[in-house]
């Protein structure tokens, strides 16, 4: 009889991806204004960089990070982004190889995904599930949500956050964030969007966006207008701030947003997405339902304030 028995390839997966992704995971040890906590990172290049969730690193301006080599070190916060719930550290001293960065943008609900990081204090650790879903929503900070939220079952605790998710091939898809109840866990995609906030994070510390001075929330189309657009649902404002872009550009409460720049708007999400850099002092057309008329009007996003 062998001595050792062939691996399925269900646990061949889980295997692999931990031998590839566990020695750039870090642990970290932090201390801030809210005491002493812990979290979990990951070095993503060369140089030093980590990436882990905002909330790990909030209030504090470093934290201790230890891999499974012994390797430790203190790294400093560079640039965290509390509405996104990313954050970037720069090592002071030598750190493994960098997980080699994916996209979530591929994943499909049923797809093998691998948690690591460390749980509990438990450095390390490594839990398996699928992708329970894609495109959920997480709260964050002032009203914003992140959207298209990788759900699964991969086992999360408290330390997790900050940690990776990985696909079968060892590649990083997502940041593991939170545990919405038992068998639920979230974490933030690695796509092209996210890539270019942990980007500005590394560069200037910091992420800029734009703002249009609304409150709005989804609401069916009429029937007639539905049809005629091909969509259900727009943004409905509820409330324009006094001197804002968008009441500059005579944006009612009671307009349904459908349109920006031609792109259809039904959610929130949808109009974040526009909310970006590059909109910031840029006149863009917004289309609205008004008085059973669709209307089109001009704002310039102004960039939003800390």
């Amino acid at each position: 009889m062998a001595d050792e028995e062939p691996l399925d390839a269900y646990s061949a997966a889980v295997v692999r991806v931990a031998k590839l992704v566990l020695p750039s995971v870090a642990s970290l040890r932090v201390r801030g204004r809210r005491g002493e906590g812990g979290g979990s990172a990951s070095v993503i290049t060369p140089d030093g960089f980590l990436l882990t969730s905002a909330h790990v690193v909030e209030g504090a301006e470093a934290a201790e990070a230890a891999f499974a080599d012994g390797t430790e070190t203190t790294a400093d916060v560079a640039g965290r982004d509390p509405l996104s719930d990313l954050a970037v550290l720069r090592a002071r001293g030598d750190v493994p190889a960098p997980v080699v960065l994916g996209d979530a943008a591929g994943l499909q609900v049923g797809q093998l995904v691998v948690a690591l990081g460390n749980p509990l204090g438990l450095s390390g650790s490594v839990t398996a599930g699928i992708v329970s879903a894609l495109g959920r929503s997480l709260p964050t900070g002032r009203g914003r949500v992140v959207d298209e939220v990788i759900q699964t079952d991969a086992a999360l605790n408290p330390g997790n956050s900050g940690g990776v998710l990985a696909d079968s091939t060892g590649q990083m898809v997502g940041v593991n964030t939170a545990v919405a109840g038992v068998g639920v866990g979230l974490a933030v995609p690695i796509n092209a969007n996210t890539s270019r906030i942990i980007g500005a994070l590394m560069t200037a510390g910091r992420v800029r966006r734009a703002w249009l001075g609304v409150a709005a929330a989804q609401r069916p189309l009429p029937p007639a207008l539905a049809a005629s657009l091909s969509r259900r649902s727009g943004l409905q404002v509820a409330q324009v701030v006094p001197g804002s872009p968008a009441a500059i550009a005579a944006l009612r409460p009671g307009d349904i947003v459908v349109a920006i720049a031609g792109e259809a708007i039904g959610s929130a999400t949808n109009l974040q997405r526009w909310m970006l850099e590059e909109a910031i002092g840029r006149p863009v057309e917004i289309t609205v339902w008004r008085n059973g008329a669709l209307v089109d009007v001009i704002a310039v996003p102004s960039e939003l304030g800390d």
